[in-house]
């Protein structure tokens, strides 16, 4: 049989067709699904071989699954990485990524401008357990250095942030981490893989919450960290084996179906979002817009260096504080009201009342989020309809 194996690396719309698949003896077209719970053995001399790890194969689908393996690779290509493993859900990653990395007595230094699950893990899970942070400025560079200690860990952020948007420099905050000891972890959720690289920008680890832009179609729960081999080894592995995290394969199996179509609806959210973004700065019921490869956007310079684009995020701040969002938001037709985001039907989030509720008012203001922000994520409809249920539902204010 002639050798099928691609004289050039594959490009990523391709990679994400084709990437990591497995097939059976059937030959099957798609991925096919392994709903199963264990595994036999051939003889009780193979299950020990099996579980020394003298063996390759599989276990228990708490520790790994074909199809779950499936999905593991295919991330891992897209996203350069050398391992990846899946979980439940986002805040599964999130969680896993810091406490697989941290002990008592260990420090963390976060960007404040976080998802308000992520803040909850750092600045109450975490001192449960002994672990210590300090939230900053994510874009000051400053701020990183100077929050910095001997007993400093780990970094943390999300670029472009939840809900603001805020562009931070992977780049320059990853040399701070290295300078500094410490192993830097990038969640890659707003970007997209298909945007930004944080790895090649220098991070040590990418988490995602594959429910967003990956499943893309409000169907499963489901997360995955990116890192070395040995992050994963050394840091990964054994956490999520032992607790249990684990996605399903039927999650998995949906997620990878996903894959196939994620440059697709990335590219059409995009040039949504951007010609949303655009028509709602004319809007005089609009108080500011902000969108990263906007020229007025506070980090535009930043975002269009290290972003393959601006996003599938628009946020902007009605003039006339939270009634007035509120009724912005109900009057849409088209636009659903929904705390998720990453859809390929389009959303509109208000941060104050839902993803960040529970922080105190000067927190949120200390984070940029005020009562009359809304957050709308771009799906993939025509632009010119969802544009005329924005400015239609503005004209009413």
């Amino acid at each position: 049989m002639p050798d099928q194996t691609p004289s050039r690396p594959l490009r990523p719309a391709t990679r994400l067709v084709h990437g990591g698949s497995l097939r059976s003896e059937f030959g099957e077209t798609s991925e096919a699904l392994f709903l199963t719970q264990g595994y036999v053995y051939d003889s009780a001399e193979a299950a020990e071989a099996r579980f020394k790890g003298e063996e390759p194969g599989y276990i228990y689908s708490r520790f790994s699954n074909p199809t779950v393996a499936m999905f593991e690779r295919r991330m891992a290509e897209l996203e350069g990485a050398e391992a990846a493993r899946a979980t439940a859900t986002g805040m599964a990653a999130v969680t896993a990524s810091l406490m697989g990395q941290l002990k008592a007595g260990d420090h963390v230094v976060a960007a404040k401008a976080l998802f308000g699950s992520c803040r909850y893990v750092i600045e109450e899970l975490l001192p449960r357990f002994g672990v210590q942070s300090t939230l900053v400025d994510g874009t000051q560079l400053e701020a990183w250095r100077a929050a910095v200690r001997p007993e400093t860990k780990v970094f943390f952020l999300e670029s472009p942030t939840n809900p603001t948007l805020e562009v931070l420099d992977i780049a320059a905050i990853a040399a701070i981490a290295r300078d500094a000891g410490a192993k830097l972890v990038v969640d890659n959720v707003f970007a997209t893989p298909m945007l930004q690289s944080p790895l090649q920008l220098g991070a040590d680890c990418v988490v995602y919450s594959a429910t967003k832009h990956i499943d893309g179609q409000g169907r499963c729960l489901g997360g995955v960290i990116l890192a070395s081999d040995k992050f994963i080894a050394d840091h990964i592995h054994t956490l999520l084996r032992q607790t249990g995290p684990s996605i399903s394969p039927f999650n998995a199996w949906v997620m990878l179906k996903g894959l196939e179509t994620l440059p697709l609806r990335v590219r059409q959210q995009t040039e949504n979002a951007r010609l949303i973004a655009d028509a709602l700065a004319s809007h005089p019921a609009v108080a500011r817009v902000l969108y990263p490869f906007r020229d007025d956007h506070p980090q535009v310079a930043v975002a269009r260096r290290q972003m393959r684009g601006g996003g599938t995020l628009v946020t902007f701040e009605v003039a006339g504080g939270k009634a007035a969002a509120f009724r912005v938001a109900n009057a849409l037709r088209i636009i659903k009201i929904s705390n998720n985001l990453g859809d390929a039907k389009s959303l509109v989030t208000h941060p104050s009342t839902t993803t960040h509720q529970r922080f105190e008012e000067h927190q949120r203001l200390g984070m940029g989020i005020t009562q009359g922000m809304l957050r709308v994520s771009a799906g993939i409809e025509d632009a010119e309809d969802l544009i005329e249920d924005l400015i239609s539902a503005l004209d009413g204010v």
